[in-house]
């Protein structure tokens, strides 16, 4: 059966309107914070500018101007030039603008009069930098350029375009098919999110970083991750219908593909799990050891059995234990007749855990918060205090006051010593705090994982934010919790 990838028209809107949006997150080649932007500048609405786009992204085209005429072109801003009318065919798909090498050897040989084999020698010379075959073609252009009619000074115009362009120039029957893939999985996320998108959460389930950003790009093109689900889940994200994707019991820490296998066969055998105590009796403790169900019980994936995850977690010895008796006294009974099974103890009671304390063992099983944000339980001590919330934080003059729950905190050494860089999660969005020597030594003990900061900063061209302390102590005083002290000190932006 032919693939029906194979026979998309390269034509489809919405495939398009996914590109001029740089909604391509998990799109192939297009993934970056740079190509992400050069797509909002260039907005391509045809095949050709894919191509295109992927060639211009690398640091040649992109310091050589070509991005720059190639842009205002394309969008009827500035005039363009093909050289000569017999050029036109040759140079209008990228605007008059030399990005192939492949339109190298087409200029040699409409105006030069090259073979197609002189042609790509003189692609090869041009990117070696030979001076004395250089040389050579340059006569070679100019001589072939008079014999076809042709002004020998557009010769040399061409020859130095192509001379410089060359450097930079780049495969198109290489990125070409690369911008096939391009525009299939465009066109798979326009049609088809939910299955693109599960596909593309389950192609990196080891990797937490990619997941988080997957899931995250999920979630903002209005698809719901339905949480992980022991009776519900494989080990891969799977679509259940084109809005929803369930969670993969994979991406959960301390798993791996034995244990989930033997939980889905189990459940596969004897149908949907009852509680914990049956999860443990029919599963082979031996893959699914203690570590495993624990991990399962952190992210969730027995809520829909014991709501009460601290329960749940409290009673993993207690139902290993009873599951181990259950299957001696099994083997004891079937000598002397039918197995009676016996009815399993409750639940260990303890209190559940608090939304923070819920949340912060979410993260350690999935690698970040799905079923909900701890920022959410301090938003009552935060009231009365002008917040920016993250999402608009943006280069302006003056400080900024901001408040989230520490994401992450790396240090570096430098000159004046060491800083951190602090990674601020307010649900809206994360930005990165930059954290200088003086102020890091003095706060430091505050700046803890999952804890509640509160700064003030100055933010940068990167948007990143230098963070100040000036006023620490009266937004703690407000906070009447331990976000963050320490004495004043002048804010610095990161350039």
């Amino acid at each position: 059966m032919a693939n029906p990838l194979e026979t998309l028209p390269f034509t489809d809107p919405a495939a398009y309107d996914i590109l001029k949006k740089a909604n391509t997150t998990a799109i192939f080649q297009l993934e970056s914070d740079g190509m992400k932007q050069l797509l909002t500048k260039l907005e391509p609405d045809r095949f050709e500018d894919i191509i295109a786009v992927l060639a211009l992204y690398r640091p040649g085209p992109l310091s050589s101007g070509m991005v720059d005429d190639f842009i205002p072109r394309k969008k009827g801003k500035q005039s363009i030039d093909y050289f000569h009318p017999d050029l036109k065919a040759c140079l209008e798909p990228t605007y008059g603008v030399i990005v192939y090498q492949e339109q190298v050897m087409q200029i040699s040989q409409i105006i030069g009069g090259y073979t197609l084999g002189g042609a790509d020698l003189l692609r090869r010379a041009m990117g070696k930098k030979k001076a004395e075959e250089m040389a050579t073609h340059r006569d070679i252009m100019r001589e072939g350029a008079a014999k076809k009619g042709y002004d020998p000074a557009l010769a040399m115009k061409l020859f130095d375009l192509m001379e410089k362009f060359a450097e930079y120039g780049f495969n198109k029957s290489h990125t070409a098919a690369y911008a096939v893939v391009t525009y299939q999985t465009a066109w798979l996320k326009a049609h088809h999110a939910a299955a693109f998108m599960a596909a593309s959460l389950s192609s990196d389930l080891d990797n937490t970083d990619t997941v988080k950003i997957f899931h995250d790009d999920a979630v903002k093109n209005g698809l719901a991750i339905l949480p992980p689900d022991v009776n519900q889940s494989s080990y891969r994200f799977v679509p259940v219908d084109r809005k929803s994707i369930r969670y993969g019991l994979g991406a959960i820490k301390g798993t791996g593909e034995g244990a989930i296998a033997n939980l889905v066969a189990a459940r596969d055998q004897g149908g949907s799990f009852n509680d914990l105590f049956d999860f443990c009796r029919r599963v082979d403790r031996r893959l699914v050891n203690r570590r495993a169900i624990e991990a399962l019980v952190r992210a969730g994936a027995f809520d829909s059995l014991h709501p009460n995850r601290a329960a749940a977690l409290m009673s993993v010895g207690l139902a290993m234990e009873w599951a181990e008796n259950q299957q001696a006294n099994a083997a004891q009974d079937s000598l002397f007749g039918d197995i009676v099974a016996q009815t399993p103890p409750p639940l260990a009671k303890v209190p559940e855990w608090s939304l923070k304390e819920r949340l912060a063992l979410e993260k350690t099983a999935l690698g970040f918060y799905i079923s909900g944000h701890p920022f959410d339980a301090d938003r009552d001590s935060l009231k009365g205090i002008a917040l920016r919330p993250l999402r608009e934080v943006k280069p302006q003059p003056g400080q900024q006051l901001l408040a989230g729950i520490v994401a992450s905190v790396r240090t570096q050494m430098t000159r004046r010593g060491k800083m951190a860089f602090v990674t601020l999660d307010d649900r809206s969005a994360q930005v990165e705090v930059a954290v200088f020597n003086e102020t890091y030594e003095a706060c430091r003990a505050f700046i803890k994982e999952d804890e509640l900061l509160v700064v003030t900063g100055r933010a940068s061209l990167l948007a990143t934010v230098g963070l100040a302390m000036e006023s620490a102590e009266q937004y703690s005083r407000s906070l009447n919790q331990g976000s963050l002290f320490g004495e004043e000190t002048a804010g610095e932006s990161m350039g």
